[in-house]
């Protein structure tokens, strides 16, 4: 077909609009991508791009725009009440012309050359008013940190130092009318694919599709489960999002219910996929080990499922298992199915059988019975190797394993499978017989390490403790050495603590770990005594110091435990470069008071949490700043680079009567910031609890560049795009009051 034929109905798509509403004879790569989204949305349960965009050159030919627009917007959809704007009909042309050789940015200039010389026609009111964009080719995020090797890094630069203080927010989207009693604090991270953002929300895990560049909601699906599943879901919100699979022109969105059903969604329209599962959807609740004889299991998800070529690899979660009702519980198996059927393909014992690599590291008839040991974070994979990476949480009781001795493999511990086939490639403990709920709880992370002419394939598993563990992730020898020490005993009955605990070497601990005198708050010599009176009661820990009784022979009520059992890192994770090799990770120093006490009679776990209020001094932590941190750490070397405090010195420390005229340094938070590197800088949230401000730092010194303002603080992870000629900034913010939004930054038009 002539190109000038075609142009009679496609040159003025309205982008340049003169004054007098002549249009320029040109449309922008944004304009064509925004018309995909609405083709999708609109137009692609009857046709496919090719078909709609041969029947306009056919019916449209030697057409007015204006009379071909007209038309399309009478009769189509069919059926529907849903219809594009006028602007939207414009935009569905500009992207079907791009199937008619017609790119995007031609000038009359172009159009003449091809022999059409009324370049320019009357579009009245319908043509926009946005200037056309430069061809900047697309960056997507395609899974929960970027990509399958979970590094949280995009190599997008539209933003640098230079204009990133000039961010400010393009659009809100708000998750307030899904369902009656809206989320308020969301921790999910959108995908970008095509120029649709891919998230979940709400309560009931809805999973939505929004225009990357206007927000606008292009479809949304609801699970419609079991109540009693749902009611009794021990991981209940949005979770952290939702995974992509494509395979020519088949493209799904997997995500994993709060009820525990796999998912498959068509990427386009949003409807379960019917040939995967039962209509769409997979129960993961089916073949379960452990799983009670009557009830609801205590088993879930909070993470997107890992997706690696035509496997889905799903890793459950429990409920917390502080103080658990019984030894027994269902086990996290980690299972891998067929990513255009749903069929169950492999299944990955975290917890051994008789037979199996790692049964012998548990008491007689202990692995039978104990149970949890999920994989409640996400799971990272190296697409050149087909290995994917489990970071396992421990088993059934959280702080006592008087019921499972031993050092338990592969509970707490880095895991290394086969993506074909779900059989280990290698395991690394990370904690022997865990009782201090210090499980994986981060996104493994790949890096390739250049030293010298060398490189080294790498995985990085940052924990609760503060260690950034780092292991060759073909073969799994460490990146640097790991010591096994010697570690305090346990003084509870019946426990038997591990006589060691791998510690690495290199990287040095990116935060605190463990509570002495000298870490007491020492601003005045009266805050000093006061803290010292204030942890009288408990004991002073070093890093595996085991929980104690909360009525102990020697008086004391628990220990104080550094880090937090939430951490350290934590779901958070980090960031990586690959290009400088630094890996950023955000941490908190936040003490608790651990303890047990016998359970309550009926309770077959002898010895269950009984932790008391931690200790303050006047309403001030009783340990020294920063509460909260940002730490560089050369990946190369193991060596730190810079630390810096995660936020500005609380109001009601800065204004604190006891502290009026003493010159204290930024003390940051007890939250962990949520990262994001770019080719250009390093992204850093507050987190949950903190300013609703986002900050951009240099990525070699820590230096805060800018501030942006947000509408409450972030929330999910941040994430950023590439899509029609701008760069976004993506993130889920929240205020822990009013609904959960996910809000987007980008520069000025």
């Amino acid at each position: 077909m002539r190109l000038a034929a075609f142009l009679s109905i496609c040159i003025a798509l309205g982008l340049g609009a003169q004054a007098s509403g002549q249009a320029s004879g040109t449309f922008s790569r944004g304009q064509a991508a925004r018309g995909q989204q609405l083709f999708f949305a609109h137009c692609s349960s009857c046709h496919s791009e090719h078909q709609a965009s041969q029947l306009m050159a056919e019916r449209g030919k030697g057409q007015r725009l204006v009379d071909y627009h007209a038309r399309l917007s009478q009769l189509m959809p069919p059926q529907s009440t849903a219809k594009p704007t006028a602007q939207g009909y414009l935009d569905i042309i500009a992207h079907l012309s791009t199937f008619n050789l017609v790119q995007p940015g031609q000038t009359d200039a172009v159009f003449e050359e091809s022999g059409w010389r009324e370049a320019k026609i009357s579009v009245g009111p319908i043509a926009s008013t946005v200037p056309a964009t430069p061809q900047v080719p697309a960056l997507e995020w395609t899974a929960y940190r970027g990509d399958m090797r979970g590094q949280g890094y995009s190599s997008a630069s539209l933003i640098d130092r230079k204009n990133v203080g000039e961010l400010r927010v393009a659009w809100r989207w708000s998750g307030a009318n899904f369902g009656p009693q809206p989320e308020v604090r969301s921790i999910t991270t959108p995908l970008m694919v095509g120029g649709v953002l891919y998230a979940t929300a709400g309560n009931a895990r809805n999973v939505v599709a929004i225009d990357a560049a206007t927000s606008e909601t292009l479809w949304m699906w609801r699970p419609q489960e079991d109540p009693a599943r749902l009611e009794n879901a021990p991981r209940k919100g949005a979770g952290r999002g939702v995974s992509y699979w494509s395979s020519g022109k088949d493209a799904r969105i997997l995500t994993v219910t709060p009820g525990f059903n796999l998912a498959a969604l068509d990427a386009r329209t949003g409807r379960p996929v019917a040939g995967f599962g039962k209509n769409g959807v997979v129960d993961l609740m089916q073949g379960l080990r452990n799983a009670p004889k009557s009830g609801i299991p205590d088993i879930g998800s909070q993470s997107p499922p890992l997706v690696i070529g035509n496997v889905i690899v799903v890793g459950p979660a429990h409920a917390l298992s502080f103080r658990p009702r019984s030894a027994t519980n269902v086990k996290g198996d980690v299972r891998g199915f067929d990513a255009r059927t749903g069929k169950l393909l492999w299944t990955f014992r975290t917890i051994p059988q008789a037979g199996d690599p790692g049964y012998e590291t548990w008491a007689k008839g202990a692995a039978e019975k104990t149970g949890n040991g999920g994989v409640w974070a996400p799971i990272s994979a190296d697409p050149e190797t087909g290995a994917i990476f489990l970071p396992v949480e421990a088993g059934t009781s959280d702080l006592f394993g008087g019921a499972r001795l031993g050092s338990n493999l592969h509970t707490s511990s880095l895991v290394s499978l086969d993506a074909k086939t779900g059989k280990m490639r290698w395991a690394r403990q990370l904690v022997h017989h865990d009782i201090w709920d210090w499980d994986v709880p981060a996104t493994p992370i790949l890096a390739d390490l250049k030293q010298g002419v060398a490189t080294k394939k790498a995985v990085l598993q940052i924990t609760k403790q503060g260690f950034v563990f780092a292991f060759d992730r073909n073969t799994g020898e460490p990146l640097w050495p790991i010591e096994e020490r010697a570690v305090p005993k346990s003084d509870v009955p019946g426990e038997e603590t591990s006589p060691t605990q791998p510690y690495p070497t290199l990287p040095k601990p990116f935060d605190r770990q463990g509570l002495k005198e000298d870490d007491l708050i020492d601003f005045t010599p009266k805050l000093r005594a006061e803290a010292l009176a204030a942890v009288k009661p408990y004991r002073f820990t070093e890093l595996y110091t085991p929980p104690s009784l909360a009525d102990a022979p020697d008086g004391t009520r628990g220990i104080l435990r550094l880090p937090h059992p939430v951490g350290g890192g934590n779901w958070e994770g980090g960031a990586f470069d690959p290009e400088t090799g630094m890996l950023y990770v955000g941490s908190m120093t936040q003490v608790q008071v651990t303890a047990v006490a016998p359970s309550p009679p009926g309770t077959e776990v002898a010895y269950s949490f009984a932790g008391g209020a931690t200790p303050t001094v006047r309403g001030l932590p009783v340990v020294k700043p920063p509460w909260g941190r940002i730490t560089a750490i050369d990946m190369k070397t193991g060596e730190h680079a810079w630390m810096i405090a995660n936020a500005d010195t609380p109001a009601a420390v800065a204004n604190h009567p006891d502290l009026m005229g003493l010159d204290i340094p930024r003390t940051g938070i007890a939250s962990r910031a949520g990262l994001l590197a770019t080719k250009t800088l390093l992204f850093a949230g507050e987190g949950e609890g903190g300013s609703p401000v986002l900050r951009a730092h240099d990525k070699a010194t820590g230096e805060i560049l800018a501030e942006i303002k947000l509408p409450s603080a972030q929330t999910g992870l941040p994430m950023t795009y590439v899509w029609g000629g701008r760069q976004y900034v993506v993130m889920a913010v929240g205020d822990g009051r009013n609904a959960a939004e996910i809000v987007a930054l980008a520069l000025p038009d």
